[in-house]
């Protein structure tokens, strides 16, 4: 096989994850409990034997920097990893970021070079893409999936040819041609992709991404090859995507395994199991190691550290690490993000009905201490470091603070904890 390096865009600018990236770049955020999102390429990259990885940072580097040398620690892997940082500034885009650190391709004489996002949930054998890329002797390959024809318009849409080659690659598209999805994955020939992102950097008026420039650029004049990947993948895009994803490992077929024969490697790979406390129940959730649970947890993602109190009631809801849930208060539809403390009989995530709709998910950022007898309803966001007070004086929608638990909720969390 050619000289392949890999290289991961873990730049992870807030912006579409609000206040859950306020603080951290997001291939950081933890998924599942005890992993992050970009342990997934890197897992991904030591289980397809790629030894050469270089992870491309951008926003809050210092944080994604101290967060990978632990990684490599633990895992003693890859054999060579290299961190890239800005030559200057920050990175525009994409592209940008590869052709800011050309100078390293170069020199490190890789044949192939696999350029990798940093923020997807995915497991993929990338030696299967490597030997498509080879095959097809192709100067480009980009992973792509099939996707509801409804969302559609979120990704970078392609139309092939009955050989597989790509005719149309349009990002973001008002009307998709297809729902053939760009994975965010390209296997690039080193000298054709050195000789378009030189060009691209010549044009001051393009965005300098891959994904609205260098594909787009060459499908009619470079050999552009889709190549078709069948399994689970999910950007995390957003928040609706990031919860959707977590939610779907509580469910009764789970998209994969994290352990098993490819597992997901992360920074702390121990196996202890959580302590549960009578009364406390756990039913179709996934508990990371150091969580206490004495009331009763469901279809949730508790990370390291969690603390469900007695008589406390956790649903459909993704709690970071050392988040703290209070004695018979009740949690549905919510990110809790690291450090969150919910005091006593509060009532977080209610709502009108059962089920919510689409995205209506309320986040609750780092570090944030509700009082008790306080409810919030759903798809609020409530900013890190917020004082008590505050959730009057900012008049959050859907935020109220009762100095008092009114009678009817009193029996609404008797009910629950019945």
């Amino acid at each position: 096989m050619e000289k392949v390096l890999a290289m991961i865009l873990a730049g992870g600018r807030r912006r579409r994850m609000d206040i859950l990236c306020h603080e951290r770049p997001k291939p950081a955020l933890p998924f599942a409990g005890r992993f992050r999102v970009i342990d997934f390429s890197l897992s991904n990259c030591v289980h397809s034997q790629i030894n050469d990885v270089a992870v491309l940072t951008d926003h809050q580097r210092s944080n994604m920097a101290n967060y990978l040398g632990r990684w490599c620690f633990t895992n003693a892997k890859p054999d060579s990893f290299h961190i890239l940082r800005p030559k200057s500034g920050s990175y525009m885009a994409t592209a940008d970021a590869v052709y800011q650190n050309l100078d390293f391709v170069h020199r490190y004489g890789a044949d192939v070079v696999l350029i990798l996002a940093g923020d997807h949930v995915y497991k993929m054998g990338y030696h299967k893409m490597l030997g498509f890329h080879e095959h097809v002797k192709a100067d480009v390959s980009v992973g792509v999936a099939s996707v509801p024809i409804e969302q559609a318009h979120r990704f970078g849409i392609v139309t092939v040819d009955t050989e597989g080659r790509i005719v149309d690659f349009v990002e973001k598209p008002r009307i998709p041609k297809s729902n053939l999805a760009s994975m965010g994955i390209y296997v690039f020939n080193r000298q054709v992709l050195a000789e378009r992102l030189v060009e691209d950097a010549t044009q001051p008026g393009s965005p300098h991404d891959f994904g609205y420039a260098i594909i787009p650029g060459m499908v009619n004049r470079d050999k552009v090859f889709a190549y078709k990947f069948d399994g689970f993948c999910q950007d995390i895009g957003n928040i609706e995507a990031y919860y959707e994803a977590n939610m779907a490992l509580t469910s009764q077929q789970p998209p994969f395994n994290l352990d098993g024969t490819w597992p997901i490697l992360t920074e702390e790979n121990d196996l202890v199991l959580p302590r549960e406390s009578q009364p406390g129940t756990i039913k179709n959730c996934f508990v990371s190691p150091r969580c206490v649970v004495k009331g009763h947890v469901e279809s949730s993602i508790l990370s390291p550290g969690v603390c469900v109190e007695e008589r406390a009631v956790v649903r459909n809801s993704v709690l970071m690490a050392s988040a703290f849930v209070g004695s018979h208060s009740i949690v549905e539809y919510c990110v809790l993000d690291e450090g969150v403390s919910i005091g006593e009989f509060c009532y977080i995530g209610v709502g009108t009905t059962t089920m919510p709709a689409k995205g209506e998910v309320t986040v609750l950022g780092k570090g944030v201490t509700v009082p008790s007898y306080t409810v919030i309803s759903r798809n609020c966001r409530i900013l890190p470091h917020t004082r008590p007070v505050d959730f009057i004086t900012n008049a959050i929608p859907g935020c109220y603070h009762f100095a008092a638990i009114s009678a009817s909720l009193r029996g609404a969390l008797a009910k629950e904890e019945r």
